[in-house]
């Protein structure tokens, strides 16, 4: 549990808030054109691509994915996790929550609508009850084949670059754009690392997956502690350097920053990172889309050119959407992402009572004596 003054607990609340309601944005910027082609989104939108929300497939602005879906769950069962190393002064219950967190999410995949909570064991909790989770948005099949096999990493298990048991080949992006929440507690940036990395095998064995999602979850660690952008990702790599293995998602990470001091950021250099569709590539191009400075739009924001940027290319562009504004909402804050975009967001009262929450618990406001 974290004491912090009136002002650092202000701030520390305004980058949970924010990184779960950017995650939401990027995600929902994306979801129209993932897997299009520049080349197709240019014709569609012009020459920049899109330079706000637009309709998806079905005529909706403002709907998140599935990576949005499975962030508000990875959230809601690490809280509970924290919540009860916290009252009983142990862990070792951690990853088994966060286990029954994805079920509940797959719950919501597999219904139009939720189920009597005495009909399972895991059907608890005010999250699973919100109608607007219960829709299919193009889950990963890692995820969706992974979580029923009931993976509970041990919470005292190395991390050494072992596969893990459950889909061991499996290293695309659907482990890190949900890992953001790991970094929101009062523990290390170590901690919160090796927790994700864990909880990541639930459904993603390959190292690089686990490696990438703890990487970006000690980022956001470092930025809801009032970190740089450049020093979280510096300080994210050094990290990640001490691990047997890490060279393939250090490799990524490297040519991203290389990248972004470089400059000037256009589309075209956030498809040399790759597509985003694989773990690795996925937080590259976020940390990229976050660091660079671009007047590729040049009416928009710093915050509103960094997430368009992690949305224009031909690839994934909801999850790097939605890690790009994970990373940018815990270092700035809610209240300087774009309103306008925030209005339109899907689920967005529910994603801010949810951070709430998880603030609340990890800093209820007691002062130091």
């Amino acid at each position: 549990m974290r004491y912090l003054s009136w002002d650092e607990l202000a701030a520390y609340r305004a980058r949970v808030r924010g990184c779960l309601l950017g995650g939401a944005i990027g995600d929902s910027l994306g979801n129209p054109i993932e897997m299009k082609s520049m080349v197709t989104v240019e014709a569609q939108y012009g020459e920049t691509g899109i330079t706000g929300l637009v309709p998806d497939r079905h005529g909706v602005v403002g709907r998140i994915t599935d990576d949005t879906q499975m962030t508000l769950f990875t959230a809601e069962g690490w809280l509970r996790g924290y919540a009860r190393i916290m009252a009983d002064g142990t862990g070792g219950a951690e990853t088994a929550l966060v286990q029954e967190a994805y079920l509940r999410w797959l719950d919501t995949q597999q219904h139009d609508a939720p189920q009597p909570e005495l009909s399972s064991p895991y059907r608890t909790g005010w999250l699973r009850k919100e109608p607007w989770l219960y829709a299919r948005r193009a889950p990963g099949r890692a995820c969706e084949y992974g979580i029923p096999k009931n993976h509970v990493p041990d919470p005292r298990s190395a991390i050494d670059g072992t596969p893990g048991p459950v889909n061991p080949d499996a290293k695309g992006c659907g482990s890190v754009m949900r890992s953001a929440p790991f970094g929101f507690t009062d523990g290390s940036a170590q901690y919160s690392f090796e927790l994700a990395a864990r909880c990541a095998q639930i459904t993603h064995g390959h190292p690089t997956s686990y490696y990438a999602s703890g990487a970006f979850a000690a980022m956001i660690s470092h930025l809801v502690t009032g970190q740089s952008l450049a020093a979280a990702v510096r300080l994210g790599m050094e990290l990640l350097a001490r691990y047997p293995g890490h060279e393939e998602t250090t490799a990524a990470l490297r040519k991203a920053v290389d990248l972004a001091a470089a400059g000037p950021a256009t589309p075209e250099r956030v498809e040399s990172l790759g597509g985003g569709w694989i773990a690795e590539e996925a937080l590259a191009i976020a940390v990229y889309a976050a660091l660079v400075r671009t007047t590729y739009w040049k009416d928009r924001t710093p915050i509103e050119s960094a997430l368009l940027l992690s949305v224009n290319h031909s690839g994934d562009s909801d999850s790097t959407g939605a890690i790009c504004g994970n990373l940018l909402g815990a270092h700035y804050g809610d209240g300087l992402l774009p309103q306008q975009w925030l209005a339109q967001i899907e689920g967005r009262a529910q994603i801010a009572m949810l951070a709430d929450d998880f603030a609340a618990e990890v800093c209820p406001g007691e002062q130091r004596p």
